[in-house]
């Protein structure tokens, strides 16, 4: 068996150190001399560690260490013309919901080969424009892009990745074509927001409630949380039930559903007697808010929230949600994106499951 070799020391006034002032870098074939091992299986490691033998990869990984080796990704791209990078565009890196799902991609991608590039559109159409455009420039080996609803521009540049052959993913979404849609058709992995507002005006109602709220976010480009306030409307009006929808304050999340606390329990006559919120957090705010000011839940008002955050569970009456898929959308993504990638397949849609998780802050009348 071939014995690693090790490098050289560093003298600075050796040939090799002279030549490499120019660039910096140390190269593929001095990372194979030290482990021992051919440019080929150094090169199939970097691609996909997990087809290395177990002894090798271990050699690879210490040569590595050693030399500091760092891939030159614009010159393997130039060389095969192919992409190991997914670029990821999530609303909003802060919020736990889509940290979860770029852990999933991620988790679901790295072994194969591919790192994620993402960036945060701040739930600005506009930005996810100008970002698309930025990171079309590294040519992504797939583009996976959060909802359905884009620019005309991005619509464009989405369309025009797709019909050269790169996969286009909109997760976070799954929604039919609407009437007269002539936007191009991309893969869609998430659940349809329809059903979770209709499902949980339904739940309020079943508990006895027939004067509700719907607090929306405060974010107008939140195209999501919008639908399900107006399928929550549209469900309640059809009940029979008294319904407003209140947009929340915008800025920070927990004191916006402290300030909506006061809107909520100041509103009549009628009084309302339950509210479903946008997100938890505005939620929290509110139950927060209700315990500073001893109002009762969920006997003078019952609160509802969506996305299941650990501090819903903490607080005291715990807080009723809707339990979110939100690390299986990254896991369901990479592999539907790595059926294309590395066999061919095209991405298939999935809706996948949620759950409203009753709890004692919408107890029963």
């Amino acid at each position: 068996m071939t014995q690693p070799l090790p490098l050289p020391p560093a003298d600075p006034a050796s040939p090799a150190r002279q030549a490499r002032r120019g660039h910096g870098r140390v190269t593929l074939k001095e990372v194979a001399l030290a482990a021992g091992v051919t440019p080929i299986t150094v090169s199939r490691f970097l691609r996909e560690p997990a087809v290395v033998a177990a002894e090798t990869a271990q050699r690879i990984r210490a040569a590595l260490a050693q030399t500091g080796y760092v891939p030159n990704k614009q010159a393997g791209l130039l060389a095969s013309g192919v992409s190991n990078v997914v670029a990821v565009l999530l609303p909003n890196l802060a919020n736990s919901i889509f940290a979860e799902t770029a852990q999933g991609l991620s988790d679901g991608l790295q072994a194969a080969g591919f790192e994620l590039l993402i960036a945060s559109t701040g739930y600005s159409l506009a930005r996810e424009e100008h970002q698309l455009r930025a990171l079309l420039g590294w040519h992504p080996a797939a583009l996976v892009v959060t909802g359905r609803r884009h620019s005309p521009g991005a619509l464009q540049l989405l369309a025009h990745a797709q019909a050269c052959g790169t996969p286009v993913i909109e997760i976070w979404d799954h929604h039919p074509p609407e009437p007269g849609q002539r936007r191009a058709s991309f893969t869609q992995i998430g659940f349809n927001h329809d059903e979770v507002g209709r499902a949980m005006a339904e739940h309020l109602l079943r508990a006895g409630h027939r004067v509700l709220a719907y607090v929306d976010s405060g974010i107008a480009e939140d195209y999501r949380a919008h639908e399900r306030g107006m399928a929550f409307a549209a469900a309640a009006q059809a009940a029979g039930a008294s319904v407003t929808v209140v947009r929340s304050p915008s800025g920070d999340a927990f004191d916006a559903g402290r300030q909506v606390l006061g809107d909520l329990v100041r509103a009549g006559p009628p009084a309302i007697t339950a509210a479903a919120f946008a997100n938890d957090h505005i939620a929290c705010g509110a139950m927060l808010e209700a315990v500073r000011r001893k109002v009762d839940v969920p006997g003078r008002l019952a609160l509802l929230g969506f996305g299941d955050f650990a501090i819903s569970r903490q607080l005291t009456p715990s807080m009723s949600s809707v339990q979110l898929p939100r690390h299986a959308i990254g896991t369901e993504t990479a592999r539907s994106l790595l059926d294309a990638l590395k066999h061919g397949v095209p991405a298939v849609p999935a809706c996948l499951p949620w759950a409203l998780v009753v709890r004692g802050s919408t107890a029963g009348r």
